[in-house]
């Protein structure tokens, strides 16, 4: 064997590693036909490191869009749950027929309870469990704060439009 293969292979050390895969591999067969060229450990280790290069970057590119991706996700589901809250609040205004003094007081407590729910969220030293005991009370506390208002007409129909908003976040999506 000879032992001076970069004699056979005079640009080895400039082949660079910003190949494509396919490139990579049309240098791989143009040479095909060349054995020894090819047998050569050199050319053979420089081949491989290159198609691991570009393999690791494409890699690299793909966690990149899985990443930006999955933080679009998050984005949009936090926009979607303040524009339901939203929604949900002005039905409750428009159902219960609230007046101007009881609309003032609704606003209030949503947004002193808003203000609160997003503080539980944020706190990453509350396991899911406990955050959601505490949001689980601190509706209950806006609920009774809420009552303190409300008619009791509009307290029952209170109840059934948050047993009916229960009834439909069960239901799967599509029905």
């Amino acid at each position: 064997m000879n032992k001076n293969y970069h004699r056979d292979l005079p640009f080895a050390e400039k082949i660079e590693v910003s190949l494509t895969p396919v490139s990579a591999l049309a240098l791989f067969f143009r040479f095909y036909r060349n054995q020894s060229f090819i047998s050569t450990p050199l050319f053979s280790l420089q081949f491989f490191n290159l198609l691991k290069a570009v393999i690791m970057k494409k890699l690299l590119l793909f966690m990149l869009a899985i990443a930006l991706t999955a933080t679009i996700a998050v984005a949009q589901e936090q926009k979607d749950y303040k524009q339901e809250r939203t929604e949900w609040e002005k039905k409750v205004k428009t159902d219960l027929k609230l007046t101007t003094d009881q609309t003032v007081k609704y606003d209030a407590l949503n947004t002193e309870y808003d203000a609160k729910m997003d503080a539980l969220g944020q706190d990453a030293s509350l396991s899911m469990d406990a955050q959601k005991e505490k949001k689980m009370a601190l509706k209950k506390e806006k609920e009774g704060k809420l009552f303190e208002f409300l008619t009791p007409e509009q307290q029952t129909k209170y109840k059934a439009m948050v047993e009916q908003k229960m009834k439909d976040m069960k239901k799967p999506s599509g029905q």
